[in-house]
């Protein structure tokens, strides 16, 4: 993916990670379209954002995906960079089915059948650009489980191997697949994680994302250096550890006895 000269659509861009990154990605030159469910919210985003798009959009909604996909590539066909940023993470007991059955289907519908969809929605469109790209959003998560978030973590697993698997369907085509992998960040996506010591600022997140899309455009993930702890945590053998590491310090899970994370290491 070239960092500039873009024309980008980020469902869930209307906060944290996503709203960072579309202000970012502005900054860079590209053409920047945010999405979100609360009308209100986007209005005063693109008032207070002189260049910002917007659309009203429900990932978990497949009827207003595929009339809102038709309306963005209508009013804007150079589109050629999708970022499915919209996802939920919730804490869940999964000893008693009352507590965690709702969540987890709300949690899939968003973070897995969402994606899906806007995918479904926009890569006829995508292919017919002639460099396009689809940048799904994971989480060091995918590659080690927190206690506390068993649907999420399932979620991103899912997410990443869609796009080890859509990637190869798509080879032949224009579209490329970049999977970006966050670590924690300091954002509300859980209750405590913006004032937690071991979330990873969001500006520092954003300038490493950016910079490493500025010098890897080829690459297939990014990887922040902050996510390496979980996302290589099998290769290197030590697979057990960073469980222990990363649930020690759940604070939404029981503590264990386990080695706390070393300095400059983070959860997701």
């Amino acid at each position: 993916m070239q960092i500039t000269g873009n024309t980008v659509f980020i469902p869930g861009a209307t906060s944290g990670i996503g709203l960072a990154l579309a202000l970012a990605l502005q900054a860079k030159g590209n053409e920047v379209i945010i999405g979100g469910r609360r009308t209100e919210l986007l209005e005063r985003l693109t008032a207070e954002h002189l260049g910002l798009h917007s659309y009203q959009i429900d990932t978990t909604d497949p009827e207003n995906v595929a009339t809102q996909a038709k309306r963005i590539v209508a009013e804007h066909p150079e589109l050629n960079v999708l970022i499915p940023m919209a996802g939920i993470m919730r804490v869940e007991d999964w000893t008693d089915p009352a507590a965690f059955l709702a969540s987890a289907e709300q949690t899939i519908s968003t973070n897995v059948l969402g994606p899906i969809r806007l995918i479904a929605a926009f890569i006829e469109h995508l292919q017919s650009r002639p460099d396009a790209t689809i940048v799904t959003v994971s989480s060091g998560l995918a590659f080690a489980p927190l206690r506390s978030t068993p649907s999420y973590n399932a979620s991103k697993a899912a997410i990443h191997m869609l796009s080890e698997s859509i990637r190869l369907q798509l080879a032949a085509t224009s579209v490329r697949v970049l999977e970006l992998v966050p670590p924690s960040v300091a954002t509300d996506l859980l209750p405590g994680q913006k004032d937690s010591a071991i979330a990873m600022p969001l500006d520092e997140f954003i300038a490493e994302v950016v910079g490493l899309i500025e010098s890897q455009p080829d690459a297939t993930e990014l990887q922040v250096e902050n996510v390496k702890f979980l996302r290589y945590g099998e290769a290197r053998g030590d697979y057990d550890q960073v469980v222990a590491a990363i649930n020690q310090h759940d604070p939404h899970g029981k503590e264990d006895d386990g080695p706390g994370l070393a300095a400059g290491q983070s959860r997701s």
